[in-house]
């Protein structure tokens, strides 16, 4: 393994969630320990976030979101199938239960995935150079190929898709939580073909499942790109010279400093996950010396998918 050149993307997801995401998660790239963000347009807080990575020059793409808060498509805020009977984004859950029950209008998707790429582009001034889904929804059944077709529209090159090695042995995963997550890897495997043909490229390896919240540790994000390596380079064709051998990877993080309702959220308000003190724990794990350290004498390269 010494051989090999590994760029390791951190992307902290929801930025724009609220003020005290924005604010943990540009600490964290102060620190050096996150190299990439995922905006949420429809967050509380998304024209800060824009304004903050512009002014730390933070490379920036964009979280398409389907399942929490409202729509920014101004004709889809009333009478549409992406609402429930409040009035805002199914949820979750919610929202796989009606694609699954045929109740979601793939126009109304495409137009509303449209409208956020669209305001993405008037808060930053540029297209997203990445684009990926809140919640995992972009790798679902019929999503996925609207999904495909607006990255391609854009010319927006790269996504996430969500399969991380080693997942089924991480036994510290509760079994509800490891049944979603055991759904979404089978989403992605079907998805891995529309993408492929739409011309969508993402990361060799995706990390951040297993990491997550309370489960971070240095030592836990460690064991998951040790793991992946090791798999990747058992199946990856030897390259023909053997000095230039490079892994991408991928590590979804969520830092931040807890949410204080009312304040964040993408229209209702904050979640639990947003409200509690793992947020905080992913920050401090983040931003620890020795995982920086470690990055240094195992020859990974933090960078953003625009230096891929």
């Amino acid at each position: 393994l010494r051989m090999l050149q590994v760029k390791l993307i951190v992307t902290g997801d929801d930025f724009g969630y609220c003020p005290r995401r924005n604010q943990g998660i540009v600490d964290c790239f102060l620190a050096g320990a996150v190299s990439n963000v995922s905006l949420l347009v429809n967050g509380s807080a998304a024209a800060d976030a824009a304004k903050l990575a512009r002014r730390y020059n933070i490379p920036i793409g964009l979280h398409a979101n389907l399942s929490e808060g409202s729509p920014v498509c101004e004709e889809l805020k009333t009478n549409s199938s992406l609402l429930n009977q409040d009035g805002f984004f199914h949820g979750k859950m919610g929202f796989r239960t009606a694609l699954s029950k045929g109740l979601l209008n793939m126009s109304e998707v495409k137009q509303e995935l449209k409208a956020q790429v669209e305001l993405f582009r008037e808060l930053t001034g540029h297209l997203p150079p990445h684009m990926d889904g809140h919640q995992h929804v972009h790798v679902l059944p019929e999503v996925r190929h609207v999904f495909a077709e607006i990255l391609e529209e854009y010319g927006i090159k790269y996504t996430r898709v969500p399969i991380e090695p080693g997942l089924h042995n991480c036994d510290w995963i509760p079994p509800s939580l490891m049944d979603f997550y055991l759904g979404v890897e089978e989403d992605s495997f079907n998805t891995v073909d529309v993408f492929t043909k739409h011309g969508i490229r993402w990361p060799d390896i995706y990390i951040g499942l297993s990491t997550m919240g309370k489960n971070m540790s240095v030592g836990n994000i460690w064991g998951a790109i040790d793991t992946a390596i090791v798999e990747f380079t058992s199946k990856a064709p030897a390259p023909s010279t053997p000095q230039s051998r490079t892994v991408t990877i991928e590590l979804m993080v969520h830092p931040g400093y807890p949410s204080v309702p009312p304040v964040g959220g993408c229209g209702e308000g904050p979640d639990d996950f947003s409200q509690s003190w793992e947020r905080l724990h992913e920050l401090q794990t983040l931003i620890k010396p020795e995982l920086q350290s470690h990055y240094k004498t195992r020859n990974v390269q933090l960078c953003s998918f625009k230096d891929l």
